[in-house]
This record gives C-alpha cells, structure tokens and sequence, in this order.
C-alpha cells in the first residue's frame, strides 16, 4: 500500500511539472510574439529606414513639427473662419482646415528659411532679422490668400450661373416636376460650382436632412444665395406660397440685378484705365512722336 501510494505521489508530480512546463512555455511564446509585434509597430514603422530618401528622413519630420507650430499659432475663430472660406472655396484638392494650418506652418518655415538665407546673401545679418520676419509672415498668411481668392472666383462664377439656374428651375417646376426633381433636373443638367452646390444640397435632403435647413446651409457655404434663391425658397416653403411664382419673380430680379453689375463695371472702367494712361500709354506716344523732332533739335543745336 505504501508503494501504491508514493508511485501515484510521484506520478500527479510529474504530471503537474509537466503542465507547469508548457504553460510557461505558452505564455513565454505569447510574450515573445507581443513584443515583435511592437518592435515591428512603433520599431520599424516609425524610425525612418536609412535606405529611405533625404525627403522621408529630414524633409517630412520637419513639415510635421512645422504643422505643430502652425496649429499652435491658429485660434479657434480663425479656424472657423477658414472653414467658411473653405466652403465658399468649394473645399479644393479635398482639403480641410487641419491641412490649411498644417500648410500655414510649413510655410511660415521654409519661406523664412529661404528669404533668410537670401537676405544674409544681401544685406548680413541685418538683411538676415528682416528676411526672416518678413518670409514668417509671409509664409503664414499666404494659404489664407489662396483659400480666399478661391473663395471670391467661385462665388462669382455662381453669381453670373444663378439666373440661369433659376429658369430652369421654374421651367421645371411649371412642367409638373417638384422642388428636389427640379434641383436634381439642374444638378444632373448644369455646370460649374452652382450646380455642385445644388446637389450637395439635394444629396442632404435625401439623407434625412429638411429642405428648409439644406437651403440654409447652402446660403452659409455662399455669399450669393443668401438673400435671393434660399430665403425666398424657404419662405415659400414655410408660407406655402407657390414656389414657381416666387422662381419666377426671383430670375427676373436676379436678371436685373446682373445687368445692373454690368453697368457698375462699365463705369468703373474709366477711372481703372486712368493710372496705365498717364504713366503708360501718354509717356509712349510722347516718346514716338516727339521723339524725332527732339533728336533734330539736338544735332541743330550741337551743329551751330
């Protein structure tokens, strides 16, 4: 009985040893497989491969921490307000605010950097201080300009497309179609940002949103639209006015308000071609027909 008893002792140790063994064998090799698994996430994929270009070594890292900087020296307000002029803009290249302020501090970087080096070129160290500050700046507020000037040439190709929109539009609402088959009648037919615009606002109110508050976005993302086609839609839609009347009447303002712009250009082409007159066009002709006679008068004198 005693050796019955120490062989089965001896044979639950050995058992229990062995289970010891392969789960410490188990968890060793979950371990092991962890850690390649972070030496290869946060190892490899982040540290830059010496094989890999000056660009993705030097070049990116410092675009990134000159991103920071721009991110850092942007307020929220001014956030807000790229995100309009983004809008108007018609978000271009798909960009978003975070690519605007990440593109402001690389800018603020590499045209300080270069205007430096070209004014210790010129002027030493003095040259250096103003170069500097003045490319900072310069490199700051440019995508602010670019994003803006975008902005104004889209709202005015929608200014010059919105009285045609409007025609069709009531053209299509006449012939028995609704309000959204008529957008999407000048969505599918249309062409320029208006059009873009018009389907944005008719993919909204087929995701759920109101028609009320699709056209009152589409007069935020506008400087045009505000006061003539979407508040007078929404109000026909709140007043239940009928809406091809108010079209109508809404082409034929906007009509004459288009000639109107024309006619203000008109004016302002006098006082605009002024400045290349005097300092241009005058000094020219001066130069063509009293140029000969002053050469004449010139040999006369040094003849006599």
């Amino acid at each position: 009985m005693t050796m019955l008893i120490g062989v089965l002792a001896l044979a639950g140790a050995i058992g229990l040893g062995a289970y010891a063994l392969m789960a410490g064998g188990g968890a060793r090799v979950a371990v092991t497989r962890t850690v390649a698994a972070v030496e290869r996430g946060y190892v490899v994929g982040n540290l830059p491969d010496r094989d890999s270009s000056f660009g993705q070594r030097v070049a990116l890292p410092f675009a990134r921490r000159l991103g920071g900087v721009g991110r850092a020296l942007t307020p929220t307000g001014t956030r807000e307000r790229l995100q309009r002029w983004l809008d108007r803009a018609g978000n271009p290249l798909g960009w978003t605010v975070d690519t605007v302020v990440m593109v402001k501090g690389v800018g603020l970087g590499y045209v300080a950097l270069f205007l430096g080096f070209f004014g210790l070129l010129v002027g030493g160290f003095t040259g250096l201080a103003v170069c500097v500050v003045i490319g900072a700046v310069v490199g700051f507020y440019l995508p602010d300009l670019l994003v803006l000037n975008a902005g104004l040439r889209r709202q005015d190709q929608i200014r010059k497309s919105l009285a045609d929109m409007l025609d069709m539009l009531t053209v299509s609402v006449e012939a028995g179609l609704g309000f959204d088959a008529a957008l999407a009648q000048v969505a599918r037919n249309a062409r320029g940002p208006l059009a873009g615009e018009t389907a944005r606002a008719l993919q909204e109110m087929q995701l759920g949103k109101s028609r009320v508050d699709a056209l009152r976005d589409l007069a935020k993302r506008t400087t045009v639209i505000e006061r003539t086609f979407a508040s007078a839609v929404v109000q026909a839609t709140e007043l239940g006015i009928p809406i091809a009347t108010v079209l109508r009447e809404q082409a034929k303002e906007m009509r004459v308000r288009r000639r109107q712009r024309a006619e203000e250009k008109a004016q302002k082409v006098p006082v605009k071609i002024l400045f290349p007159l005097i300092f241009l066009i005058f000094p020219s002709l001066f130069i063509i027909v009293l140029g000969p006679a002053v050469i004449r008068l010139m040999a006369l004198m040094l003849s006599m």
